[in-house]
């Protein structure tokens, strides 16, 4: 349903649960600008009538009423402001946690482009402010407050009423409306441009050492640049339409005032009007533009709103790769047990896994060995709840992971993704990530486990900064620190996704003598594709093509003809160590 509507519907309609505060600002803008519209009313009359010389008392009543105006719209205004931006700003905050937790379900993050991604974030959401403040809150104000000048106007002079409300919905209305229409276009290019700038900084900033290595640096450069110039031509076409908006309504408001002026000066002749009501009627018609001065140029800025909110959307509408489903009954067996486990990445997609068996009993140790694009990380997504199962079933303790939250599996599965992430913080805020209560001493111990501990103390401690994706700490070090962050979860399953991958042999051999070291006891599932140290787990399966081609004891397949790897594709090319190869 949501999906059939608008952008802007859409984004209006998040300000719902605030209704009340912005229908208390529309009412404040419209008293602020009627305010200011019968400052400029009483002013004439004062003035005309202080032309014929009446006793000063008749005045009087005009003076205190021409101070009550000015306070009153200069508070009117303060209050339409607090008010409106409190509300559009809560509503904003509202939407930053929408998208943040709509990221935290991890499959925008995989659709988009880290510089798209931090634009749609950060000034596509932004949008649904401006939005709210200028094109919500103005146009309301605006028609409560012209329905009454008009109605003011037509009581003195009808056919100057009716010119004035012609006026008026031209500037307020068909301005607006053909600025609209002229800027959806620009306002999409503005928000692509702006997203193509983004993209191409994040990329030359985070790739540019090996921009530098391979000399293609300058190249980069002239994309970002490339980029920044057509995102300036954009502005410039945009700033020309805000500017034809405004000029468009000056003109509709200066005819107007002299139609006005012509109407008056007639019915003055014809003795229909007096001298002084005339004032107060030219002065009505040339205060009533200010009610709609600000629309033509809120309207202009509409179509790159609604570009930025076809983004946001984008990112908000993204279906979800996992889903709860209905529970099932819980069997009394522990461990993890998958049966025909099968997943695709598409309907015409072939199968990532076709019928995986897997029984992992309580704390025991599995490596699942296979060559590249043999389905082992999609295995591990599925363990993670990033993915969920096309055909078949996971049972963790009796207990099919599909029928639990997300995170209620991965408080129970952790492990070291492929390349884990390393966070510009300290050495204790990245363990904490894990556990947000742990004390010094329990950090201590888990980094001593994982034999860490030394390196951080000569580092200079759990508040040492470990830099930009963990660039002060060694390959072995950072390998170290996922593991560290996994086992103080104190995980009923740990999932470790190529733990070794990218280290030299030495660090390799170093780190999976630490990880076994420090999992005793654990049930652990290795994926690699490393030769190194199978020996030392219970079991090793092989998959091949999304499937199991083998399974048994170290003892056992390294006892068969060829090995680990007899069946399976050669492999060739491989650095830092044995892998898929003959042993």
């Amino acid at each position: 349903m949501t999906r059939t509507r608008g952008p802007l519907t859409r984004m209006i309609a998040l300000a719902r649960p605030r209704g009340s505060r912005f229908a208390l600002g529309v009412l404040a803008g419209a008293t602020a600008t009627a305010a200011g519209v019968g400052l400029l009313v009483v002013a004439a009359w004062l003035i005309a009538t202080a032309a014929t010389h009446p006793p000063i008392t008749a005045l009087s009543v005009a003076v205190v009423a021409t101070r009550a105006l000015g306070v009153t719209r200069g508070l009117a205004r303060y209050l339409e402001r607090l008010v409106t931006h409190d509300a559009a700003l809560r509503t904003l905050a509202d939407v930053r946690v929408r998208v943040y937790a709509r990221l935290a379900r991890t499959e925008p993050i995989h659709r988009f482009r880290t510089g798209d991604l931090v634009t749609r974030l950060v000034s596509d959401t932004d949008a649904t402010q401006d939005l709210l403040v200028r094109g919500l809150t103005p146009p309301l104000a605006a028609l409560v407050t012209g329905a009454g000048v008009v109605t003011v106007a037509t009581a003195l002079l009808v056919p100057g009423g009716v010119l004035l409300a012609a006026g008026l919905v031209l500037a307020g209305l068909a301005v607006p409306l053909v600025a609209a229409a002229a800027g959806r276009e620009p306002g999409r290019r503005r928000a692509a441009a702006r997203a193509a700038l983004s993209t191409a900084v994040v990329d030359v900033v985070h790739g540019a050492p090996d921009l530098v290595v391979y000399g293609a640096m300058p190249a980069a450069l002239a994309r970002v640049e490339e980029a920044g110039a057509e995102l300036t031509r954009v502005e410039r076409r945009d700033a020309g339409l805000l500017g034809l908006g405004a000029g468009a309504s000056a003109l509709i408001a200066g005819l107007t005032l002299w139609g006005t002026l012509l109407l008056g000066v007639g019915a003055v002749g014809s003795g229909t009007l007096g001298a002084v009501p005339l004032a107060v009627l030219v002065l009505t018609a040339l205060a009533a533009f200010e009610i709609v001065a600000p629309l033509p140029g809120a309207a202009a800025r509409l179509g790159a709103v609604r570009a930025a909110g076809v983004r946001l959307f984008d990112v908000l509408d993204t279906p979800p790769a996992v889903e709860v489903r209905p529970a099932r009954p819980v069997l009394p067996e522990r461990g993890l047990r998958i049966s025909g486990l099968r997943v695709r990445y598409g309907p015409a997609e072939p199968w990532a896994l076709d019928g995986v068996d897997l029984d992992v009993p309580p704390g025991r140790r599995i490596a699942v060995l296979g060559p590249s694009g043999a389905g082992k990380s999609t295995l591990a997504d599925v363990l993670f709840r990033f993915r969920d199962p096309d055909e078949g079933t996971v049972l963790l303790d009796g207990v099919d992971i599909t029928t639990q939250e997300p995170d209620t599996v991965r408080a129970r599965v952790s492990g070291v993704p492929q390349d884990p992430h390393v966070f510009a913080s300290t050495v204790r805020e990245n363990l904490r990530l894990a556990r947000p209560d742990a004390s010094d001493p329990e950090l201590w111990d888990v980094l001593e486990r994982v034999r860490l501990a030394s390196d951080v103390h000569a580092a200079g401690g759990l508040d040492t900064e470990v830099g930009t994706h963990g660039t002060r700490l060694s390959g072995g070090m950072r390998q170290r620190l996922a593991l560290a962050r996994a086992l103080l979860v104190e995980p009923d399953l740990l999932v470790l996704d190529e733990p070794t991958a990218h280290l030299d042999p030495e660090t390799r051999d170093a780190v999976l003598d630490d990880l076994l070291a420090a999992t005793t006891g654990h049930t652990m599932i290795l994926i690699t594709h490393d030769l190194s140290r199978l020996d030392r787990f219970d079991q090793i399966v092989v998959m091949v093509g999304g499937r199991v081609v083998r399974r048994g004891a170290p003892e056992q397949l390294s006892a068969l003809p060829g090995g680990y790897h007899a069946g399976l594709p050669s492999q060739s090319g491989h650095s830092g160590g044995p892998a898929l190869c003959s042993r």
